[in-house]
């Protein structure tokens, strides 16, 4: 059984499908979650084990229905297994809209796919859902993000508002359609 809680697009590159979060994705998530790599998503979060894994991602699935739109997972056009999620992020006190992305497979790291994604979510965020401004909060050890950030056009921004507890994230600010063109 398939529910639909709000309508979701569905995304298409070259070699990608980006879909809305299900349950069946959750393993993938959960092993991700569980693992090292994703230390800069959890920050300070007192326990990592299987329930905050599940409150997490029934967060990610939640930010659909409370906002209309969320990040996206992604897929490949020939497999429909969750690889990472990128897109529109926009929790209660976030002071901008995100756009925020996790690669779950080391894999895939360096393949292109994560570049990819993120510019068709952003693309997205723009052209669909309207936004003016979109910008990506990343640590500053988590160098592979700031160089997936820089890929995509995105230039630090010093002087960008933080959310609370965040003091030390850098700030991307990602180009607008029109700066791209």
């Amino acid at each position: 059984m398939t529910v639909v809680l709000c309508p979701t697009p569905v995304l298409e590159t070259e070699r990608l499908v980006l879909r809305a979060p299900a349950a069946r994705d959750f393993d993938g998530w959960r092993d991700f979650f569980l693992s090292e790599r994703s230390q800069w998503i959890r920050g300070s979060a007192p326990a990592v084990d299987e329930p905050t894994a599940w409150r997490a991602w029934a967060g990610v699935i939640g930010h659909w229905v409370m906002r209309g739109w969320g990040t996206f997972v992604i897929t490949t056009q020939d497999s429909d297994r969750g690889l990472g999620m990128t897109g529109p992020w926009a929790p209660v006190n976030w002071p901008e809209y995100e756009l925020g992305w996790s690669c779950w497979d080391p894999a895939l790291e360096g393949t292109g796919l994560m570049a990819e994604a993120a510019a068709c979510a952003r693309d997205h965020a723009f052209g669909v859902l309207g936004w003016k401004t979109a910008v990506s909060y990343i640590a500053p050890a988590n160098t592979r993000s700031i160089r997936l950030a820089e890929r995509l056009g995105a230039v630090r921004d010093p002087q960008a508002p933080r959310f609370p507890g965040e003091a030390e994230a850098l700030v991307y600010r990602h180009p607008t359609p029109e700066v791209s063109a």
